[in-house]
């Protein structure tokens, strides 16, 4: 076999191969014939070391000469057909069409709903404050009458950066770090994200809490009655029922757990005669716990004997799945965008 003519022969050949490709698919198998692994050029190069040894810098010139031309019919060739489709979009473009506009995203529901609560709270007069989501084992847990041997930090589900560092299990330390910085009176509440180690249906690691303390001469229980039924009446509509449960928190005392006549069936239990599956047929709704703070909480910050105070405290989620009618606590966290594009 004549190398060099084998090799000459193979740009014509390529031409004519070219003037017929319409697709790209059609120029990746030209590509594959003539330049690939196992293409023409391939096998004739392979053929060099059969040449007398004086003959082979010759074939090898050639050789690269022709790759290079190979190569520049190809990379022609693709331009060419990738010219001709642009300008048969721009052929077939219709300016007079109506545009489209991109979706420009909306609010999660969790903000949203977590704004709301703020809302309603400086509506009352409260003041909004934050602090750090990393926190000590003092402010998460001691300050708040949680000393090391309390059973109940069992029911927090720490998770513990080092022995004496914890991602918050509350907002509640935010209370502490106000009161120690503020002298009463004060109103305040803390939204932000908190920690546990919980996932299930209902219970996810992170979450959203708004928790809320109002401190001050002769503050009383009947004042945070009337805070706490203000709000959720703001939240959930002036229908709305509220009545308190007696119940335990470490940091209040009494403490007491809220309940709302339920969304869906307005306290009767049922819709139509069908058991209400939001409340379970009881026509009721938890939504929060409070209760009056513990003096040992106000010993921890140095502030007098006769003080009062309340606190409270709620989880966001739960109020937006009130607010929205959802049953699966995971939709928050999909990010499907079908689903957060209904909100606004």
């Amino acid at each position: 076999m004549d190398i060099i003519s084998a090799l000459e022969g193979l740009a014509p050949e390529l031409e004519k191969g070219l003037e017929k490709a319409s697709t790209a698919e059609d120029l990746e198998s030209l590509r594959v014939r003539f330049l690939g692994r196992k293409g023409s050029l391939a096998t004739i190069m392979g053929e060099l070391p059969s040449l007398a040894p004086e003959k082979r810098p010759e074939a090898g010139k050639v050789a690269n000469r022709v790759k290079e031309e190979l190569t520049s019919l190809f990379e022609a060739r693709k331009k060419a057909l990738e010219e001709q489709a642009e300008q048969a979009f721009i052929a077939g473009f219709d300016p007079t069409l109506p545009g489209r506009h991109p979706w420009e995203g909306t609010r999660h529901p969790i903000t949203l709903t977590m704004e709301k609560i703020c809302s309603v709270f400086e509506k009352l007069g409260f003041d909004i404050e934050s602090g750090p989501e990393v926190e000590t084992d003092y402010y998460n847990f001691e300050a708040l009458n949680l000393p090391p041997e309390h059973p109940a930090r069992d029911m927090q589900d720490t998770l513990y950066i080092t022995d004496n560092i914890v991602l918050r299990t509350q907002t509640s330390a935010v209370q502490v770090h106000t009161m120690e910085k503020r002298k009463p009176p004060l109103a305040v509440v803390s939204p932000g994200k908190v920690y546990r180690r919980d996932s299930d249906i209902t219970h996810t690691p992170m979450f959203h809490q708004v928790e809320g303390l109002m401190v001050g001469d002769n503050v009383t229980l009947a004042h945070l009655r009337g805070v706490l039924t203000a709000f959720s009446q703001a939240m959930f509509g002036k229908e709305t029922r509220v009545r308190f449960r007696p119940s335990f928190f470490p940091f209040t005392e009494p403490s007491a757990e809220v309940d709302i006549s339920c969304c869906l069936c307005h306290g009767k239990g049922h819709v139509n005669g069908t058991p209400c599956r939001v409340c379970k047929t009881t026509g009721w709704l938890e939504i929060l716990g409070c209760g009056m703070v513990d003096p040992a909480v106000f010993s921890c910050v140095g502030y007098p004997e006769d003080i009062t105070g309340f606190a409270f405290g709620m989880g966001v989620e739960r109020i937006a799945m009130l607010t929205y009618g959802l049953g699966d606590l995971r939709m928050f966290f999909e990010n499907d965008a079908r689903f957060l594009r209904q909100f606004v």
